[in-house]
C-alpha cells in the first residue's frame, strides 16, 4: 500500500483502516483495536510526517505472522476432540514477541489479532525490551480434569514450540490459562527441544523459574494506575467506594489492594451475577469461593447476610466513586456508562483488555470522567512477565517487596508517559491518546530505525 503526499493525517489513517478491512474481513474487534489507535495517532502524523513516509502505520497494523494450527485431544472417556490453536506475532522491533495465550471458546482470529496489536502498545509503554504476539484456543478449560487439560496442553505445545523461544517469543498465562497449564508446557516444551529453556515462558510457578507476584501483578498494577489518576484530581484511594467486574485472577488482586490502600469494594461479578454490600465485601473469603473451592460469587451470600446477589441488573448501575472493568471485552456498555456517570464516578481503569464499548468511552470523555485505558492501566501483568524474563536471563530470583516496588515504579512511570505525551499533542487529560501516542512513538522510532522489513 503506497502512500498519496496530497492525503491529509486524517485521510491517510482512514486509507490505512480501509485497507486493514479489506485484508481481514469479519474481525470486528480488530478494527475496533485499529481504529482507537489509528484515529487518536492523527495529531502525531501531523507533527511528524515522516512516519507516513516510512509507512509505520501500514507495517504496524499487518502481523509479522499468524499461525493457526489443529489441536487434537483425548478426553478421560477416550473420546477425540479438536480444536483450533492460534498464535500471532505482531511486532518484534524492540524485544522478543511477549504475550499471554488465552483457552475460551470465545477465542478466534479477530480477538486474538486485537490483543496482540493492543500488546504493541502496552508492551512498548512498560519500558521493557519487549515485542508483542498473543495466542490461545477455542478451548473451554472448565469442567476439564487435570489429565485432560494436560493433555490438551501437550497437544497445543506440539506445535506451538515451533514457532517460540526465550529470545523469539515468550508467552504468558490469559484468560482459561494460569500456573498448572503454563507448567505442563513447560514441561512439553522441555521434552520437545531436549533442553530447559527456563525463559521460553512467564508465569511459571516459583520452583521452575517463575516471578513473585505474577499473579497479583496485573490487579495490583491496575490499581496503582487508579491510585495516580486519583491523586491528579487531589484525591486518595482512602474512602473510595469501588466497584469490581469480574472473580478473576485480576479482579481478586484488584479488590486486595484496593481494599489495603484503604478503598471500599462494594461490589464484585462473576458470570452468574453481582454480590453487593454498602459496608464491604471481604475478598479472602472471595478467594476461598472462587480460587479454591470453584464456586460461584453467589455462594458469598451465605458467609454474609447483608450481602444480595443479583442476576438481572448490571453491576454498572450502583453507585461508586472508581469503577474498574476486569472481566472481559466489550463487557461495560454506553448504557452502562451513563448510569456509572449519572451515580457520580470520577474514575474508570480498565483491568480487562477492551472491557468498554467505543461508545461508552465517548461518554465518559464527554463527561470529563478520568479514563485510564486498559493498554495503560492493566500492563502490570505484562510488565512483571518482563522482570521474570530478567531473572531467568541473569539466573536470580527477586523478593516479591522488591518486584511490588519495581511494579509501583512502572505504572507510575506508565500514567506519566501517558499524561505527558496527551498533552504534547494538544489532547490534554486523554490518557487513551496519550497511552496510544507514547506507545507508538517508541516503536515506530526503531522500526524505522532497522529499515524496512
Amino acid at each position: 500500500m503506497g502512500t498519496n503526499k496530497e492525503e491529509s493525517a486524517k485521510q491517510y489513517v482512514e486509507r490505512v483502516i480501509h485497507t486493514v478491512k479489506e485484508r481481514s474481513p469479519n474481525e470486528p474487534e480488530f478494527y475496533q483495536a485499529v481504529e482507537e489507535i489509528a484515529y487518536s495517532l492523527v495529531p502525531v502524523f501531523e507533527k511528524h510526517p515522516h512516519y507516513i513516509k516510512h509507512a509505520v502505520l501500514e507495517r504496524m497494523t499487518e502481523p509479522d505472522r499468524m499461525i493457526t494450527f489443529r489441536v487434537a485431544w483425548m478426553d478421560d472417556e477416550g473420546v477425540i476432540h479438536v480444536n483450533r490453536g492460534y498464535r500471532v506475532q505482531f511486532n518484534n522491533a524492540i524485544g522478543p514477541y511477549k504475550g499471554g495465550l488465552r483457552f475460551d471458546p470465545s477465542v478466534n482470529a479477530s480477538i486474538i489479532k486485537f490483543l496482540g496489536f493492543e500488546q504493541i502498545f502496552k508492551n512498548s509503554l512498560t519500558g521493557q525490551a519487549i515485542g508483542a504476539g498473543k495466542g490461545g484456543a477455542d478451548f473451554n478449560p472448565k469442567g476439564k480434569s487435570d489429565m485432560e487439560i494436560m493433555r490438551f496442553t501437550q497437544s497445543y505445545m506440539n506445535e506451538l514450540s515451533k514457532y517460540i523461544g526465550p529470545n523469539v517469543d515468550v508467552p504468558a498465562g490469559d484468560i482459561g490459562v494460569g500456573g498448572r497449564e503454563i507448567d505442563y508446557m513447560v514441561g512439553q516444551y522441555k521434552r520437545l527441544r531436549g533442553a530447559f529453556e527456563k525463559g521460553a515462558f512467564t508465569g511459571k510457578g516459583i520452583d521452575v523459574g517463575g516471578s513473585w507476584m505474577r499473579q497479583e501483578s496485573t490487579g495490583y498494577g491496575t490499581v496503582y494506575f487508579a491510585k495516580r489518576m486519583l491523586e491528579d484530581q487531589d484525591k486518595s484511594l482512602e474512602g473510595q467506594r469501588v466497584i469490581v467486574s469480574g472473580a478473576g485472577k485480576v479482579s481478586i488482586y484488584a479488590m486486595e489492594k484496593a481494599i489495603e490502600l484503604g478503598a471500599k469494594v462494594i461490589a464484585c461479578s462473576d458470570s452468574s451475577g453481582y454480590i453487593f454490600d454498602e459496608a464491604g465485601l471481604d475478598v479472602e473469603k472471595i478467594k476461598q469461593l472462587k480460587e479454591v473451592e470453584n464456586k460461584r460469587i453467589s455462594e458469598y451470600t451465605k458467609f454474609n447476610s447483608n450481602t444480595t446477589f443479583d442476576n438481572e441488573e448490571s453491576i454498572w448501575t450502583i453507585p461508586c466513586d472508581v469503577a474498574l472493568p476486569c472481566a472481559t471485552q466489550n463487557e461495560l456498555d454506553e448504557n452502562n456508562a451513563r448510569a456509572l456517570i449519572e451515580n457520580g464516578v470520577s474514575v474508570i481503569a480498565e483491568g480487562a483488555n477492551m472491557p468498554c464499548t467505543h461508545d461508552a468511552i465517548l461518554a465518559f470523555q464527554e463527561s470529563d470522567v478520568a479514563f485510564g485505558p486498559g493498554k495503560a492501566a492493566n500492563a502490570g501483568g505484562v510488565a512483571v512477565s518482563a522482570l521474570e524474563m530478567a531473572q531467568n536471563s541473569s539466573r536470580v530470583s527477586w523478593s516479591f517487596e522488591a518486584i511490588d516496588q519495581m511494579l509501583q515504579d512502572i505504572m507510575t512511570d506508565i500514567y506519566d508517559k501517558s499524561k505527558n505525551a496527551a498533552q504534547e499533542y494538544g489532547q490534554e487529560g486523554n490518557l487513551i491518546a496519550g497511552a496510544n501516542i507514547a506507545g507508538f512513538k517508541k516503536v515506530a522510532d526503531v522500526m524505522i530505525a532497522q529499515g524496512i522489513i
